[in-house]
C-alpha cells in the first residue's frame, strides 16, 4: 500500500523502520589469515562494527588500536541502570534511579532468530541469551478514536479479524464468486480450511461460541466443580474493527523480523558490547574525539583530542583504517578521501527516535492484567509500551519501555522536550491505557537520539535514490580507509547490519593489504 501511494523509497523506508527489510546473509565466521608482517590498523569507534573489525583483524595478525569517543565500549549497544549518569546535547543530565537489577536499553533491544552473525558472536563470546516476547496475545491494541478510547486485547482483535475475513471469503466461495479460480474440489477444500482457520460454525458464520472463544477467550472461563459454567465471549463487529484501524497493529506481529524466536542478552543488551570489550582489553583508547582523518600513500594519520578535558591535539598512525564513526558525525570531520566518498558521507540523513524507560513500584501489568512480556501498540505519540521479558512474577520495582517513537513528527517534538518532560508525557499518555501508571510510577529516564553526543541521530535513513547514487562509493576502500557500520549495510538500525558491514569491509581491506604486500 505504501509503495503504491508513495513509491518504492518510502516503502523501503517503512519496511526498514518496522524491521521488514532485514535479512542476514551471514554464513559463518570470517576467515582471514596471513596479515602482512607488522601491519597496523586503526579502528575508529568501539561500537559493534568497530569491535568486530578489531576482534577479527587482531586474530588475523594485525596490530590493532581502537579510538572511542565515549568512556565505554558498545556505541548504541547500550543499557542504562541505576547509578548511571547520562548527559545529552544541550547539557541536560539525568541520574538514573532504577532499583538494582533494573535497566532500559535505549538502542537495540532484541535479536531476531535469523540475525545469524550477532547470535554467533554471542555464542562465541559467551553472552547468555533469553527469549524476548514480541507478540503477546493478552497485550493491548489502542486507538484513541476507537471503542471510546478503551484498549482492546490483541487476541480479541486478531481472532475477530481472522474470523470475519474467513466468513466473507467463505460466503464468496459458496456464492460462486471464485469459480473462475477454483474447481469444485478446490472450493470445498478452501471452505474446510476457512472453517478451521476462522473458527466458523457449520454454516460458515463467525459467531459467539466455544469454538470462537477458544481463540479470543471467554467471558467466563471453563472451571471445575460447581463453578459457573463457561460463557463464550462476543466477537467485535467487523465494521468496528475496520473503522478502528487496529487491523494494521495486528499485522505488525506478522513481520519476518518479529517472528519467534527473538532473543535478548540476559541482564541488558550491553552484555554484547562488554563481552567484546573484555576480549579487546588494552586495545581501546577511550574519550578520544577524532578531529581529522588523513592518509598518504603509506599510512593513515588520525588526529584526536581528549573528549573530557580537551587539551592538545594528539595523533595516531597506522597502515590502514577502519572507520565506523556514524555519518552524522563523520560528515563534520575533515576526512581525506575522494569526492565520491565525501559526497556519500554528506548525503545520508539520520532518523529521529526517542525511548523512555519507566520504573514502577510493582509489576501491575502482570498482577492486575496478566500481561507477561510483549508489546502494547497505540496511535498515541508514545506508539509502543514494551513489558519486560524477564523477572516474571518478581516483587518490587520493575522497568518497562514506556515510549518508543521513530521517524515521525512526534519523535522530533519529543526530542525538543527536556528529559523530565519526556518522562512526564510518557506517564500521562500511558495512563490512558494503564490507569495504574500515576499511582505506581517511581522514576524514569529518556533518550532522544538526536541529542546523543556520539551520533546526533538514530540510524542512517537511506532511500532508493540515495543508495543508487552513493552506496557503493560509501562502501569502497578509499586508499587506505574503509567505512563500516549499520549505515554501510542493507539492514539499517540493526546490530546485524553493523556486524555484516564490518565483516565485509575488513575482508576487502585485508585483500588489498595482502595484495600490496605481495607486489
Amino acid at each position: 500500500m505504501i509503495g503504491k501511494v508513495a513509491g518504492g523509497a518510502a516503502m523501503y523506508q517503512a519496511m526498514a523502520s518496522l524491521g521488514h527489510a532485514a535479512e542476514s546473509s551471514y554464513h559463518g565466521p570470517v576467515k582471514l589469515s596471513g596479515a602482512p608482517r607488522g601491519a597496523k590498523v586503526l579502528v575508529l569507534g568501539a561500537g559493534l562494527a568497530g569491535m568486530t573489525a578489531a576482534y577479527e583483524l587482531r586474530a588475523a595478525g594485525y596490530q590493532v588500536q581502537i579510538l572511542e569517543f565515549n568512556g565505554r565500549a558498545g556505541g548504541r549497544n547500550w543499557s542504562l541502570r541505576g547509578g548511571d549518569r547520562y548527559t545529552e546535547l544541550g547539557g541536560a543530565t539525568q541520574q538514573v534511579d532504577f532499583a538494582p537489577g533494573n535497566y532500559i536499553n535505549p538502542g537495540p533491544w532484541r535479536i531476531p532468530y535469523h540475525h545469524h552473525a550477532v547470535l554467533d558472536y554471542c555464542q562465541r563470546l559467551g553472552v547468555a541469551l533469553e527469549p524476548f516476547m514480541q507478540v503477546n496475545y493478552n497485550a493491548y491494541l489502542h486507538q484513541t478514536g476507537a471503542f471510546g478510547g478503551k484498549p482492546q486485547r490483541f487476541r480479541h482483535v486478531q481472532s475477530d479479524l481472522n474470523g470475519h475475513v474467513a466468513e466473507l471469503l467463505a460466503k464468496a466461495a459458496r456464492q460462486g464468486a471464485l469459480d473462475d479460480r477454483l474447481s469444485a474440489e478446490d472450493r470445498q477444500k478452501l471452505l474446510e480450511g476457512l472453517k478451521s482457520w476462522g473458527a466458523l460454525d457449520k454454516d460458515y458464520r463467525f459467531v459467539a461460541s466455544a469454538n470462537t472463544s477458544d481463540r479470543r477467550g471467554y467471558d467466563i472461563d471453563p472451571g471445575g466443580g460447581l463453578m459457573p459454567l463457561a460463557k463464550p465471549s462476543q466477537p467485535i463487529d467487523l465494521k468496528d474493527i475496520t473503522v478502528s484501524g487496529m487491523w494494521g497493529q495486528v499485522a505488525a506481529g506478522n513481520i519476518y523480523e518479529f517472528h519467534s524466536a527473538i532473543f535478548q542478552p540476559a541482564g541488558g543488551m550491553d552484555a554484547i558490547g562488554k563481552a567484546f570489550e573484555r576480549e579487546l582489553k588494552g586495545l581501546i583508547r577511550y574519550h578520544a574525539k577524532v578531529t581529522r582523518i588523513a592518509q598518504s600513500e603509506r599510512q593513515v594519520t588520525v588526529s584526536y583530542v581528549d573528549a573530557k578535558s580537551g587539551g592538545a591535539e594528539r595523533q595516531a598512525t597506522a597502515d590502514w583504517c577502519v572507520c565506523t564513526i556514524p555519518l552524522s558525525i563523520l560528515s563534520q570531520i575533515d576526512v581525506q578521501v575522494g569526492d565520491p566518498m565525501k559526497q556519500a558521507i554528506a548525503a545520508v540523513p539520520y532518523g529521529a527516535s526517542v525511548k523512555v524507560g519507566l520504573e514502577f513500584k510493582r509489576r501491575f501489568w502482570e498482577e492486575d492484567e496478566r500481561i507477561y512480556g510483549g508489546i502494547t501498540q497505540t496511535n498515541l505519540p508514545i506508539r509502543s509500551i514494551s513489558y519486560p521479558s524477564n523477572g516474571y512474577f518478581s516483587k518490587g520495582p520493575a522497568v518497562l519501555l514506556g515510549a518508543y517513537m521513530w521517524d515521525n513528527a512526534h519523535a522530533f517534538r519529543m526530542s525538543a522536550l527536556t528529559p523530565e518532560e519526556r518522562v512526564r508525557v510518557a506517564v500521562e499518555m500511558g495512563s490512558k491505557i494503564h490507569p495504574q501508571y500515576r499511582q505506581e510510577f517511581k522514576s524514569g529516564v529518556s533518550v532522544a537520539w538526536n541529542r546523543v553526543p556520539f551520533i546526533n541521530g538514530c540510524y542512517a535513513r537511506w532511500t532508493d535514490e540515495l543508495r543508487e547514487q552513493h552506496y557503493r562509493n560509501l562502501c569502497a576502500v578509499d586508499g587506505r580507509i574503509v567505512l563500516a557500520g549499520e549505515h554501510a549495510s542493507y539492514i539499517p538500525a540493526w546490530m546485524e547490519g553493523a556486524v555484516l558491514s564490518s565483516l565485509d569491509a575488513i575482508q576487502r581491506l585485508h585483500g588489498k593489504a595482502t595484495a600490496m604486500a605481495a607486489a
